[in-house]
């Protein structure tokens, strides 16, 4: 029998230890099709300063120096219990190579994406018997639980790339199932139905498409990737690695998703192609490597790591060149999401 800490497979082993004391590795690398076919058979894995006025005081340039941007990003999002009992969220900025704590509570955090402006992020966070999904503005304040069901697990949020949908995982129908809803809570509507379960849904770059993890098809607590149209309709599956795979994330181009699978042994972050073809691993590692993000640009993808004998924040090329330790610290710091650039 399934339980409801099925919700949270990908996070619930998590034991997070603190970020205090980061020291900043910083590189920049050089940068870096909407599913069409059905894969049925399994894919091949293939390895100016201030100016003084005369009679006056200094003035600012009125071109000030660009703020320093990683992968098209202002920071990573990530969460740890440095700072006591509960896990929390901290922002790591470029600019000042520092990290931040945002929330602090009776609550665990859990990280999710910034919405498409970069204004809020969405989080799951914990109550004393179930999760909930909620939104809190970018700087930490006014968390608001969204789903507000005492009694259910909700989880996994994925912001819409046009910020007015929310995807998430809810437990409300006796299943984990996919839901959307709008960035207030409202007009709630399920998107899968099956007797397995279906969650972790992430959006296409043109909001057209969905991809989730499912054991439909598969022995129970095996997942694969599925990709659904935005309503629901036309569900095909995607990988057919062998192994487990979790956390699904699609490409800014739309070509591409990175996922983690446990195929042999540890978890390795790998890429396919939109329509299952190009198996590759991307980590190639003996740690465990977990929960890949790709940055705005497409350029580099964060993920968390334990190589190093605890958790970490590292970066990569997209194609798994240029590994970089961010976090760099002696505690666990985990769930990377990137901090966008200010819209105009």
């Amino acid at each position: 029998m399934k339980t409801r800490q099925t919700l949270f497979i990908l996070t619930a082993s998590i034991l997070l230890a603190g970020c205090a004391n980061l020291g900043i590795h910083i590189e920049v690398y050089p940068p870096e099709a909407t599913p069409t076919t059905e894969v049925t058979t399994p894919v091949e894995v293939t390895e100016a300063p201030a100016t003084a006025l005369p009679t006056a005081l200094p003035t600012e340039d009125p071109t000030p120096t660009a703020e320093p941007l990683l992968g098209g990003a202002r920071g990573i999002l990530f969460a740890s219990n440095s700072g006591g009992v509960y896990k929390d969220l901290y922002l790591l900025e470029f600019a000042s190579g520092e990290a931040t704590r945002l929330t602090q509570g009776d609550s665990n955090y859990f990280t999710g994406p910034y919405s498409p402006n970069g204004k809020q992020i969405a989080f799951t966070g914990f109550g004393l018997t179930s999760s909930f999904v909620g939104v809190m503005n970018a700087d930490g304040s006014d968390p608001i639980d969204l789903t507000n069901l005492p009694d259910v697990d909700d989880g996994f949020p994925a912001w819409s790339p046009d910020g007015t949908m929310i995807a998430f995982t809810s437990r409300r129908t006796g299943n984990n199932e996919v839901f959307v809803m709008d960035p207030w809570g409202y007009n709630i509507v399920q998107l899968t139905e099956n007797p397995t379960d279906d969650f972790a849904p992430t959006w296409s770059p043109d909001g057209k498409q969905i991809a989730f993890l499912s054991d439909r098809d598969n022995t129970t607590g095996v997942y694969s990737i599925y990709i659904m149209d935005a309503d629901g309709g036309r569900v095909r599956r995607l990988t057919y690695t062998g192994g487990n795979d979790y956390t699904p994330r699609w490409s800014p181009n739309a070509n591409t998703i990175v996922f983690r699978s446990v195929m042999v042994g540890t978890s390795e972050i790998y890429s396919v192609s939109v329509d299952g073809s190009g198996l590759t691993n991307l980590t190639n590692n003996p740690a465990e490597d977990w929960s890949p993000v790709w940055s705005p640009d497409g350029s580099l993808i964060a993920f968390q790591t334990d190589r190093d004998g605890n958790w970490e924040i590292y970066v990569m090329n997209a194609d798994g060149s240029g590994q970089v330790n961010l976090t760099n610290d002696l505690a666990d710091d985990e769930m990377p999401y990137w901090y966008p650039a200010p819209t105009p």
